[in-house]
C-alpha cells in the first residue's frame, strides 16, 4: 500500500511542486507579500508535525537566515499563510539582504517546547532545502521572545556539540518564563472580580479563577467584553461612564497597573489563554497564586486585601509550566534583546528578570540588552531592527559586542535608509519585578 508520504509525493511530481526532507506536504513557490523588496523569492510548506510556514529570500541575498518565532500565543486553529502578517511586519529583516523563515506552529495555544520543537524544524527544513547559511539567527517577538530563547536552549547544539544558531535576537520579548510572566494577569483576575463580580457573574457555575475558563465553557471575546464594558464603561467616552464605573475602573488599573488601552486584553488573556494554559496543557492543575499578596494602590487597601479571592499554586503546575517555558539563562551564541521602556503588552520588568537569570547561569557576556523610549508592543521603529541585525552580524564576524551606545549609533545610520526616527535610550535599565511587581508587595518575587 503506498504510504501517505509517497502519494503526496506522486502528487507534487503531478503538480511541478518541490518536496524537501522533513516535509509531509508540498514546498510551493508564492507570490510574495507586499512591502517585500522587488524580486524577493517567498515559498510557503507545511512540516511533518502540520505547522505552517514561510520562507522569503531576497535577490541581493547576503547567504544569511533569520528564523522567527511569533508572539501571542494564538488560540486559532492554524491556517497556512499565518506567517504572513510577521513577515510583513518584520520585512525590515529581507529588506537588509536577510532571507527570512517562520512557522506558524503545529497547534494553537500555549506550548513554547513544542514551538521551539516547530521553529528548529523550520530551521532544519530551510538548511536541507538551500544549505548551510553563513549565519543563523533566531528572532522572537513579544512570547516568541520565550520561544526563541528556549529554542536556542533545546535545539541550540548538533550532534557534535556545534552550535547551529549564531546569534539571538528577542523584541519585546516575554523573557521572564512562564512561572513569573503571568502573576499579573493572575492578580487582575482577582482584582477584577472584586471590583466587577461578573467574571463568573451571579448566578454561573463557580470556577477557580485562575483556571481562566471551566471546561465547556461557551464564553466569547465579545461576552467578556460586554462584561467589562458594563462594570467599567471601558468602551465609553469618560463623560458618559457612570461615577461606579468610574471607580471601579479606577481602582483595577492603580492597582493592576495595566495601562487602560490593554486591559481589555490582559483579561483576554487572563481568561482564554490561561484556560488553554490550565485545561489543556497542565491537567488542571493550578500554576499561580497570590498567597501573601499585598495589592495597593485602590481607595480602600485594607478592605480589598481583606476580602480579595485568595488562591495557591500547585506544585505539580509550576514544575510543569517550568519545565516548558521557563528559561535557564545558558546562554551558547550572542544574544540582543531590544525593549520598549512603555510597553503596555510584555512589561519592561521582563527584562531585569531574564538579566539575573542569565548572570546567575554565568552567561552575561554573551547578553547586551537595549532599551526604547516607545510605547507600543508589536512593532517598533524599524530602524533600530536594522541597528540590530548590523550589530549582531558584526559581532558574530568580527568580535565587535555592541553596547546601547553602539546601536543608537547604528540606528542613527540606518535612520537614512529607512526614515523613521530612532529613540534608544542608552542610560536606561529597569526595575525588578520585585520592586514594580504589577502592583504587588510580595518579598522574593525574583527569586522563585
Amino acid at each position: 500500500m503506498m504510504s501517505m508520504i509517497q502519494a503526496v509525493r506522486r502528487v507534487a511530481l503531478t503538480l511541478g511542486l518541490t518536496l524537501v526532507a522533513g516535509d509531509v506536504w508540498a514546498q510551493e513557490t508564492r507570490a510574495c507579500p507586499e512591502g517585500l523588496p522587488a524580486e524577493t523569492r517567498c515559498l510557503s510548506g507545511q512540516d511533518v508535525n502540520g505547522a505552517w510556514y514561510w520562507i522569503a529570500i531576497p535577490k541581493a541575498w547576503n547567504g544569511s537566515l533569520v528564523v522567527h518565532a511569533h508572539g501571542c500565543p494564538r488560540l486559532k486553529a492554524p491556517k497556512p499563510d499565518d506567517a504572513v502578517e510577521d513577515l510583513q511586519r518584520f520585512s525590515v529583516t529581507v529588506a537588509e539582504g536577510f532571507a527570512w523563515a517562520g512557522s506558524n506552529y503545529r497547534r494553537s495555544g500555549f506550548g513554547v517546547r513544542s514551538a521551539a520543537a516547530d521553529t528548529d524544524n523550520l530551521r532544519q527544513i530551510f538548511w536541507e532545502k538551500f544549505g548551510r547559511p553563513k549565519r543563523t539567527l533566531l528572532h522572537g517577538q513579544s512570547w516568541g521572545a520565550n520561544v526563541a530563547a528556549r529554542t536556542a536552549e533545546l535545539y541550540g547544539k548538533d550532534a557534535d556539540g556545534k552550535s547551529v544558531y549564531d546569534g539571538v535576537i528577542l523584541t519585546n520579548g516575554v523573557v521572564a518564563g512562564g512561572t513569573r510572566s503571568y502573576d499579573f494577569r493572575a492578580d487582575l483576575r482577582a482584582v477584577y472580580q472584586y471590583y466587577c463580580g461578573n467574571h463568573p457573574a451571579p448566578g454561573e457555575p463557580a470556577y477557580p479563577l485562575w483556571q481562566g475558563l471551566p471546561v465547556g465553557s461557551t464564553l466569547k471575546n465579545k461576552d467578556l467584553d460586554e462584561r467589562l464594558n458594563a462594570c467599567t464603561g471601558l468602551g465609553k467616552p469618560v463623560a458618559e461612564r457612570t461615577p461606579q464605573q468610574a471607580k471601579a475602573l479606577k481602582n483595577i488599573l492603580a492597582v493592576t497597573r495595566i495601562p487602560e488601552r490593554t486591559l481589555d486584553s490582559h483579561l483576554t488573556w487572563a481568561t482564554f489563554t490561561f484556560a488553554d494554559i490550565v485545561n489543556l496543557r497542565l491537567g488542571g492543575k493550578n500554576p499561580f497564586s497570590n498567597e501573601g499578596v499585598r495589592y495597593v494602590g485602590s481607595d480602600d487597601d485594607a478592605a480589598l486585601n481583606r476580602d480579595v479571592i485568595r488562591f495557591a499554586a500547585d506544585p505539580e503546575g509550576v514544575r510543569h509550566l517550568s519545565e516548558d517555558s521557563d528559561l535557564s539563562g545558558q546562554l551558547i551564541v550572542p544574544t540582543l534583546t531590544m525593549h520598549a521602556i512603555h510597553d503596555p503588552t510584555a512589561f519592561v520588568e521582563l527584562e531585569h528578570a531574564f538579566r539575573d537569570t542569565v548572570d546567575r547561569a554565568g552567561a552575561s557576556t554573551l547578553l547586551v540588552q537595549s532599551f526604547t523610549d516607545e510605547n507600543e508592543h508589536s512593532k517598533l521603529a524599524t530602524p533600530q531592527y536594522a541597528a540590530l541585525l548590523r550589530a549582531m552580524t558584526a559581532w558574530i564576524d568580527q568580535g565587535t559586542k555592541p553596547s546601547p551606545a553602539t546601536l543608537a549609533a547604528g540606528c542613527a545610520e540606518a535612520r537614512a535608509t529607512y526614515g523613521e526616527a530612532c529613540h534608544f535610550n542608552v542610560d536606561y535599565f529597569p526595575p525588578s519585578l520585585s520592586t514594580r511587581s504589577y502592583a504587588r508587595q510580595k518579598p522574593g518575587l525574583d527569586s522563585r
